[in-house]
């Protein structure tokens, strides 16, 4: 059962994120956290475009799409439920950002498409421990049941990163990151 005050009314969320006390709660949450990925997909492609690196460009807008697909399945399944409304009134994670969320921080102008899907695993995994503890944490079936479909598919998300990775090897050294002639800031 998530944290509850006196009256039963949830206080806090798994994983640093907000309460789940009802199904809208729930599907706002999963929505925002695909949301959110979109949102840094493509901010990463921007990065990568802006870089000259085409193929990694290709894979965060591929990433984007995946997960654009994911947020809008997330809110047909949700019906009348205004999840965008619901997602904006929720408080936002105690961690700084949703599961989803690739670190910028962790972007490099030379990684390559295995550096991209480790980003992408590390989310995928996370939104996943997320649904899982929300499932092993409820006392309410409905809001199991749903957050149990949620984890599967996080589950099928953490796979194809997986299956991707065998496509993408790591890079072979480790001065992948080194730059014999690294951009200069113009001022």
């Amino acid at each position: 059962m998530s944290a509850s005050d006196k009256d039963g009314r949830a206080t806090g969320g798994p994983a640093g994120g907000p309460a789940i006390a009802n199904l809208t709660d729930l599907f706002a949450v999963a929505w925002q956290i695909e949301a959110d990925a979109v949102e840094r997909y493509k901010l990463l492609a921007e990065q990568m475009e802006t870089f000259n690196n085409a193929e990694l460009a290709y894979i965060f807008r591929d990433l984007a799409r995946a997960e654009g697909i994911h947020r809008d399945e997330i809110q047909r399944m949700a019906g009348d439920i205004d999840v965008v409304a619901r997602a904006r009134e929720l408080p936002e994670w105690r961690m700084g950002e949703s599961p989803e969320k690739a670190d910028l921080g962790e972007a490099h102008y030379l990684m390559t498409p295995w550096h991209a899907l480790q980003m992408a695993l590390a989310g995928e995994e996370r939104a996943l421990g997320y649904f899982q503890h929300v499932v092993a944490t409820t006392d309410d079936p409905k809001i199991r049941d749903m957050a149990q479909e949620f984890a599967e598919e996080e589950a099928e998300h953490v796979a194809l990163c997986h299956r991707l990775l065998k496509k993408y090897p790591a890079p072979q050294t480790e001065a992948w990151a080194e730059d014999a002639d690294p951009p200069v800031p113009l001022e």
